[in-house]
């Protein structure tokens, strides 16, 4: 296996069971077709998209053409599919769910694409993880509603273009960066998606909870957004898991206390950090006075992989203001020490 493999299956292994992760898991996938909105009315927050969007569309019906290609960038479990589904729903057409890497030769793309019909829509997921060569194909597509077939090899080669129905590309990304310009570039509309605000996600968790059949108070919805990361994958799997807690520890309604219960059975705290993010804040404060040091040193400190710490567990604790990158490593702030409980050096102990 290659470095590079094992870095990528290293970071999957890594954040695949944890309990806060966005990254969509097996289990989310029924669990979330039974949350997800159908239409804008019910999908909660992304306020200016969703109002962009509904001018877009009505737009599009008024002159009875497909709407333009969307590419719709953000994190893992802010809603980038569900989103997708609602513009067709919106739409009245029918759409074609793919991802990048299902994607592996031509004659895949050639038979998605001449499957649909007149204002189809595709969605493509993890779009940046196309092939190069299947991009191509995709160019003239987007462009000009045809596909372009070579016949043939060598001399003798021709291309054939064949007519494509009138249809819509959703592409969706995590990685906008590594989208390839000239892809990018044949997107006409781009929606970055932002993570949601504390009320939002606690009016997601109220709307899932209905769909549950779940009784769920002010405080509880409370307890369960201030640790979703503000992200309603995460939102919704906490849910789940506090649910399955109440009706098995309790008496099968959700409160706060049942709440922090299940919780800290999943040690996860009030602002979303599980064992592994505390303990990484925790080696750089113990053992290295709380920085600066290098990521190979924490890596080897808490026997995880550089790269995993890097791109699964570094961002959160930095959008949180825990960690601070500088040219000599990484530093643990002040408010990191405040929430840890622990003392500065040169300092009295913090209260939390």
């Amino acid at each position: 296996m290659k470095d590079k493999d094992k870095s990528a299956f290293a970071k999957a292994s890594a954040d695949k069971d944890r309990v806060i992760s966005a990254k969509e898991t097996n289990g989310d996938k029924a669990f979330d077709l039974t949350l997800r909105p159908k239409v804008l009315d019910e999908y909660v927050g992304q306020d200016k998209v969703k109002e962009n969007l509904q001018i877009t569309m009505a737009a599009a019906k008024k002159r009875g053409e497909p709407i333009e290609h969307i590419l719709l960038y953000g994190a893992p479990g802010l809603g980038k599919t569900t989103l997708a589904h609602v513009i067709a729903n919106e739409l009245g057409t029918n759409i074609r769910v793919t991802s990048g890497p299902a994607i592996e030769k031509s004659g895949d793309l050639a038979a998605i694409l001449t499957n649909l019909n007149d204002g189809d829509i595709l969605f493509i997921d993890e779009i940046h993880r196309l092939n190069k060569t299947i991009e191509e194909i995709l160019y003239p597509a987007m462009e000009d509603y045809a596909l372009d077939i070579i016949i043939g090899k060598g001399p003798s080669a021709r291309t054939l273009r064949l007519d494509l129905p009138k249809l819509t590309i959703i592409g969706a990304t995590t990685m906008m960066s590594l989208l390839s310009a000239p892809l990018r570039d044949r997107f006409g509309i781009t929606h970055h998606l932002n993570f949601y605000e504390h009320e939002d996600i606690e009016r997601i968790l109220r709307r899932s909870a209905g769909i549950l059949n779940t009784e769920l108070d002010v405080d509880s919805a409370r307890e369960i957004a201030s640790r979703s990361r503000r992200t309603p994958r995460v939102a919704n799997r906490l849910l789940k898991r506090v649910r399955d807690y109440s009706q098995v520890k309790g008496v099968g309604e959700i409160n706060a206390q049942i709440c922090q219960n299940a919780f800290g059975m999943l040690d996860v705290d009030e602002l979303g950090l599980d064992w592994i993010d505390r303990k990484i804040l925790e080696v750089i404060i113990d053992k290295f006075n709380g920085g600066p040091v290098g990521l190979n040193t924490i890596a080897a400190a808490t026997g995880e992989d550089m790269a995993t710490i890097e791109e699964v567990y570094e961002p959160f604790l930095m959008r949180l203001g825990f960690i601070d990158r500088s040219p000599r490593g990484r530093i643990v702030t002040d408010m990191a020490y405040k929430h840890l409980g622990k003392k500065k050096p040169g300092q009295e102990s913090l209260n939390v």
